[in-house]
């Protein structure tokens, strides 16, 4: 007796891991109930057994990349590490995931309530900075002054390629280059400091340098005050 393949059963955790698929592949823009049924092998219907709707696809997307997060978290950050260092280790292991998705900020910024799986993160980022002697009162300051680096990120004041759109690079030198003399300093800074994009982990000017400048003068300034 012949026996055909054995068909793996659908169940949310492969839901959600043929969507971060599509989404690393392809951005967050091609996920679709429609093109992910497809990618699973299955009818677009029988997605809403796993998840309720496209909102609720990327609430779980988030879940993921949160798990993803703090299992990067717990293979950097050690016992013997002091809250600077456990701080920087926590950033910086959040990066590797953000890097590894660069999708993953635009979907967290696009989130209408807060994740779940953001308190517990954010509750060991307190009492990592409690056991290092900072108060409540700085320590409530220095989540402010962190943002979403300790998330992995720089939130960009424009940054269409986290939404799925593109930053026309050309067009936006044409128009800076057109206002050159009524803003030098705007135009001199750009032209010592412009990258290439390829080599810009995260967003249209987010390199990994910057970050890590960026998250050091933080630690610094927190650990003086």
């Amino acid at each position: 007796m012949t026996t055909g393949a054995v068909r793996t059963p659908l169940s949310r955790e492969r839901v959600l891991a043929a969507a971060m698929a599509l989404a690393d592949a392809e951005g967050l823009s091609a996920l679709t109930m429609r093109r992910l049924a497809a990618d699973v092998g299955v009818e677009a219907m029988s997605l809403y057994y796993h998840v309720p709707d496209k909102e609720g696809l990327l609430d779980g997307l988030t879940e993921t990349v949160l798990v993803a997060i703090n299992a990067a978290v717990a293979a950097r950050v050690t016992a013997d590490d002091d809250w600077r260092t456990a701080l920087r280790h926590r950033c910086l292991a959040a990066r590797e995931v953000m890097v590894a998705h660069r999708w993953a900020p635009g979907l967290l910024g696009s989130r209408s309530s807060i994740p779940p799986g953001l308190y517990p993160y954010y509750e060991e980022i307190l009492a990592t900075m409690i056991r290092g002697g900072l108060s409540y009162h700085l320590a409530h300051r220095a989540i402010h002054a962190l943002g979403t680096m300790v998330l992995g990120f720089t939130q960009e004041l424009f940054s269409p390629d986290s939404e799925g759109g593109t930053m026309d690079e050309e067009a936006a030198e044409a128009e800076l280059a057109a206002m050159a003399a009524a803003l030098p300093h705007l135009t001199a800074m750009v032209a010592s400091e412009v990258h290439d994009n390829d080599e810009d982990p995260l967003g249209w000017c987010d390199s990994q340098n910057e970050f890590e400048f960026t998250l050091a003068l933080l630690l610094d300034g927190l650990a003086r005050a």
